[in-house]
Formats: structure tokens, sequence, C-alpha cells
């Protein structure tokens, strides 16, 4: 009950943290991009808060249990991403956006913004589904009586609450409940982290438990994970934090080009040194805990049962923070760019900011209520890293391509832009969904996941289509020039 009643505060506090700043929302920038107001240290942590989420706290911890410091190879993914969007961060900030599909848009026309604007719905809801899943889990482990509450039942508090927040206050309430967030995820790791490392005997007791339960490869770094299951498990999350609309849309909310630039380049190390120690911290566990059946939620676990009573309450109140402001964010980029790229240009462009406001909220819900269906369609069986990596491909195959083009490649085209966005989404479903194609493979292919075939169909289209389109692309447009859709709303 302690560890129920620490989240419910928690909880009462960030619906405070919310009624409080749903005042301060005025007008669409407001809500979408916080007014342009964040300052370096705010981005940092709204950055941090939303890329370590469910996929980083329970995914790559249950994938840490299966296969043990291998795991630690996994946030090169991450580091690589982040170090790539530090040099472009002054540039997108210096467009003054508010959606990804928009700076698409600018470059290639309305029709490879819809579809972008497809492929992120899809990805983005599988998403914000497996959130709502891990805030269920959490529930689940408090309570620790199914006959008490049902894995369905805690998913569905999880989702009304996690809906009803990101409804009040947009970006505005998110930045503050992250700086919150990102803090506490900074120091609840580092504080664990020895912890943990004491708990289990340190490195001559982490082995004898590993050697003991029949796990004595869980000890090597190198091995473990085959060249193939490498590309399978960093390259989805190098091309989702490189072309992720959360992470844009914060730096679209900076102050300043230079702000921008300093905050990205700060999460290329704060994040790559949290999600490792995340994975050590579940490394570490994974030796006291034997029983496979607690290895989907590791952490979740280890805190409730290896931490001490404060320090539990605190990690347990972290992971909440980090599904809840992972699962917002994540339902607020979508709604937000069917507002700007969609209700706005074709359908009310003459709506007023209150307007504006309350159908960004409404398109909050709707969203929420398609993640939670979308919740009942991956089996028990689909773990948290399997989930994530799926909806990672999707975005970055069809996505991150054209919008690296957009901002950096001035030769690139609307047709290549297309090409690219439906042949990244053809190959990728084709892969996963008709199994002839991988069966008539040599096995080194096979074991391919989507993401190595789909990303290079999908630069390839970009570039040759773009290259033998170039003369008749007559209508290149810049990106520091709004849509004439846009303008004239």
């Amino acid at each position: 009950m302690v560890y129920l009643s620490c989240i419910i505060a928690y909880l009462i506090l960030l619906g405070g943290i919310a009624l409080w700043k749903s005042r301060d929302v005025k007008d669409h920038s407001d809500f979408a991009v916080a007014g342009r107001s964040l300052s370096p240290w705010m981005m940092v942590c709204t950055m941090l808060a939303v890329w370590i989420g469910t996929g980083s706290i329970v995914g790559n911890a249950e994938q840490t249990y299966d296969t043990g410091m291998a795991a630690m190879l996994l946030p090169i993914g991450t580091f690589a991403g982040m170090a790539l969007l530090s040099l472009i961060a002054t540039k997108a900030r210096d467009i003054e956006a508010t959606t990804v599909p928009e700076i698409i848009e600018r470059r290639f026309g309305a029709l490879a913004r819809n579809l972008a604007m497809v492929s992120l719905v899809v990805a983005y809801m599988v998403i914000v589904s497996y959130q709502f899943n891990a805030g269920g889990a959490v529930l689940e482990v408090i309570v620790g009586d199914k006959s008490i509450l049902t894995a369905q039942t805690a998913t569905l508090i999880a989702a009304a609450f996690i809906i009803s927040y990101a409804a009040l206050a947009g970006l505005m309430s998110l930045a503050w409940m992250d700086l919150v967030t990102g803090s506490i995820i900074m120091l609840t790791m580092l504080i664990a982290c020895p912890v943990y490392w004491f708990k289990a005997g340190g490195w001559a007791g982490i082995e004898a438990a590993f050697v003991a339960d029949g796990r004595p490869s869980h000890m090597s770094l190198w091995g473990v994970y085959s060249p193939t299951q490498l590309i399978n498990y960093i390259l989805p999350v190098f091309l989702l934090v490189l072309g992720d609309a959360n992470q844009y849309q914060r730096i679209f909310a900076s102050r300043s080009a230079k702000g921008a630039k300093t905050a990205v380049t700060m999460m290329v190390f704060i994040a790559f040194a949290v999600e490792l120690l995340i994975i050590i911290c579940a490394w570490m566990a994974s030796s006291m805990t034997p029983d496979p059946e607690h290895g989907k939620y590791i952490l979740i676990y280890a805190a409730r049962h290896y931490l001490a009573l404060p320090l539990g309450c605190l990690f347990m109140v972290t992971v909440v923070a980090i599904i809840i402001s992972t699962a917002d964010s994540f339902l607020h980029v979508p709604a937000t760019s069917i507002v700007n790229d969609l209700y706005l240009p074709y359908i009310n462009p003459r709506a007023s900011q209150k307007r504006i406001v309350w159908v960004n909220r409404l398109l909050v819900v709707v969203f929420g209520i398609i993640a939670y269906v979308v919740t009942f369609r991956f089996s028990e069986t689909t773990g948290f890293f399997e989930k994530a990596l799926y909806a990672f491909t999707i975005y970055g195959v069809c996505i991150t391509p054209s919008l690296v083009a957009a901002l950096l490649w001035q030769r690139a085209t609307r047709q290549g832009a297309v090409a690219s966005i439906c042949c990244g989404a053809i190959v990728t479903l084709a892969w996963n969904e008709v199994s002839i194609i991988r069966e008539s493979l040599p096995t080194a292919f096979a074991d391919l996941d989507a993401v190595l075939p789909a990303i290079t169909v999908s630069v390839t289209m970009l570039i040759v289509v773009s290259l033998m389109t170039r003369q008749s692309d007559d209508k290149s447009a810049s990106l520091n020039q709004q849509p004439e859709e846009t303008v004239s709303a």
C-alpha cells in the first residue's frame, strides 16, 4: 500500500501541475510548442523523459534479463542518433515549424506530408499502446493479486489517466512535468546502481548467481548477439531518434537555435548514460531473480523486492512518471500534427485560437482511445522490446530519410520523398506479413527484421527517384517558406 500511496500522491501532484499550467495555454503555440519558451536544461529534461520510456525501462530491461551483459550494446543506436541530431538541431530550430510533417510539406508538398502523417500516427499508436500496458503492469506488480486487479483493468486505469492528463495542457504542462521527471530519472539511476551492485554481491556474486542458474553467457559482452541481431536491435532505435517528432517538437519549443544545439549536444551523453545505467541495473537485478516470470518487468519487480522502501518508492514513482511522460508526448504529437497540417489548412482555416486548442485536446482523447484498442492487437507473448522495435521501424524507414533530406539535401525532390515513404512502408509490411518472402531467402537474410531491407529500399528510392526527377520538379519549396495553405489560413 505504501507504493500505491506514493504513486497516487504523485499522480495528484501531476494533476495539479496540469491544471495550473492549463491556465497558461492561450493559443495553439502554447499547446503545441510551449510558446517556444524552453530553456536548454528544461529541453534536456523533457527530451530525456520522452526518450527514456517503456522501451528503455521495460523493453531494454526485459532484453537484458534474457541476454545479460550483451544488452549494454543496445544504447549505441541512441548515442549515434543523438549525435547526428545535434548536428542538425540549429537548422531545425531556425525553420520555426511546429511539426515534422510540416517540414516535409514545405520541401515536398502535401502528398508527402499526408503520407508522413499516416506513418507517424500508425507508429505512435503502437508506442502509446505499450505505454498503457506498462502502466497497467506497474499497478499489477504493486497490487500483486490478479483477483483484485486484472491486467486488462489495470491497463484501462493507466490509459484513462494518461489520456486525461495529456488533454489538459499539452507541451506546456509536459515540459514542467518532465523537468521534475528528467531530474529524478538521472538521480534514481545513479543511486540505484551501487545499491544493486552491493545487494548482488559485486562481480563475484553476480557471476556465481548466473553460473548457478545456468546462465553463464549473461556475463559476456561480446559473442552473444550475432551481427544480424545487432542490426535488428540497434538500427531501428538509431532511425527513430534521428527523426523522432517528439525530439523535433522540443527543438521547435526552444527559446533559440543556440539553446536547441546546446540541449541536444548534452542529450548525446546524458541519454546514452541513463540507458546504460538502466541496463546495468537490470543486469544486476537479473542475477538475483532466477524466476523468468519476473523477467518481463525486472526493474519494477526489483524496485519492490530489492530496494529499501524509500528508494523503492522513488524508483516506482520514476517508472510511472516515465510511462506517463512518454505516452502523453506520443499522444500529443499526432494530435498537433493533425491540427496543424490538416485541420487548419483544409477544414477550418479561420478557427479561433480557443477552438484550435479544444480540437487538439479532442484529438488527444481520440488517439488515446485508438491506442487503447491497439493494446489488444498484440498477443500477451509479444514483449515490450519486440513491440518497440516494430514501431520504431515503421517510423524510421518511412519518415526519417525524407525528414533528413528535407533539412540537408537540396537535390531531393517531392517524387523522391513520396517514393521513399511508400516503398519503406510496403517493404516493412511485406517483410513482416508475407512469410514467403523471408522463406525464399538464404538464412543470413531471412533472420533480418524488416528494418535493414526497408531502410535500404527507402533511401535508395529517395536518391534514385530524386536524381531522375530533379529537372521536372520545378516547384521546389524553401524550408523557411510557409506552405500556401498555411499562409492563407
